[in-house]
């Protein structure tokens, strides 16, 4: 997992320099580069990584979808702080992309790193031209009015709601959060130039399955973590009246509803020979503490 996340580190520096010729959007650029070095757990990027070593493909044709999709998942980060959404002051126990930068760059920022990815994947040298198209379309459709963008539309349309079933709640964290853990794991696919339909199928299944697994852990610690623990404020959920697991179920069915979910996502490991590395990851984010 370090080998992948000092691979997804050097090439964000990489994708994203600052040089003389970009002297005129220098503010741009850094608070570009704040939100893409503020951390965080690298899932997608290293769930790319995996899939595409774990089917025995080159890891240099994953580096460019690998850090295209963190940038998707950041520009995705520095919109939801943003206080016509959810208003948050700290990200990974920093101040926001726009506490940092101010609203207007910081909206700027997150555009920027909206489309960046694609321009990545189109000019990298180790993809096939097939294979950046398919990629392309893949984040793209897991991106934007049927995946995460959607997600995060009906995410605030659902604040204050309290009949909100647990169908609904599902869709919601499936667009907002599966799609993106989803289409790494299909990526991973790809890169590797080997996966069978059946392959692919069980790599996206298992993604929207882990997905759905965080983001009921992601419940579950916003009542039982700390701010500092967790790197942004804890008990928003409640504050903002959003439905969640826990809100719906408590806490132990909760719990049992994570524990479910990524005993499902183990098994569509099953049709990988060499899942090791991705049967510890998924054991490791049940576990995780922030």
């Amino acid at each position: 997992m370090n080998e992948y996340i000092g691979r997804v580190e050097a090439d964000l520096k990489k994708y994203n320099a600052h040089s003389h010729a970009t002297d005129p959007q220098k503010n741009l650029i850094e608070a570009m580069n704040y939100s893409l070095e503020a951390g965080g757990k690298r899932i997608r990027p290293v769930l790319v990584y995996a899939f595409c070593e774990a089917l025995g493909g080159d890891l240099d044709t994953a580096a460019a979808p690998a850090a295209a999709i963190e940038m998707i998942h950041t520009f995705s980060l520095i919109h939801d702080d943003l206080p016509a959404m959810d208003n948050d002051d700290f990200r990974r126990g920093k101040p926001s992309c726009h506490k940092a930068y101010g609203e207007a760059m910081a909206i700027l920022a997150g555009d920027a790193l909206s489309v960046l990815p694609y321009e990545i994947i189109a000019d990298d040298t180790q993809l096939t031209a097939e294979q950046k198209v398919m990629l392309i379309s893949l984040v793209a459709r897991a991106a934007g009015k049927s995946g995460m963008i959607g997600g995060q539309v009906i995410d605030m349309e659902s604040e204050g709601k309290t009949d909100l079933t647990e169908a609904e709640l599902e869709n919601l964290y499936r667009r907002k959060t599966g799609e993106l853990i989803s289409v790494s794991c299909v990526m991973g696919c790809m890169c590797a130039g080997t996966a069978s339909p059946d392959v692919l199928y069980s790599a996206a299944d298992y993604g929207f399955k882990l997905g759905l697994a965080f983001q009921v852990i992601d419940d579950i610690l916003d009542v039982t973590s700390t701010t500092e623990e967790l790197g942004k404020p804890v008990g928003s959920d409640a504050e903002e009246n959003k439905t969640t697991y826990v809100s719906l179920f408590g806490l132990e069915k909760a719990r049992e509803t994570a524990n479910k979910l990524t005993n499902e996502a183990m098994a569509c490991l099953d049709i990988i020979e060499d899942n090791s590395f991705l049967k510890q990851l998924t054991e490791m984010l049940l576990n995780r503490k922030n």
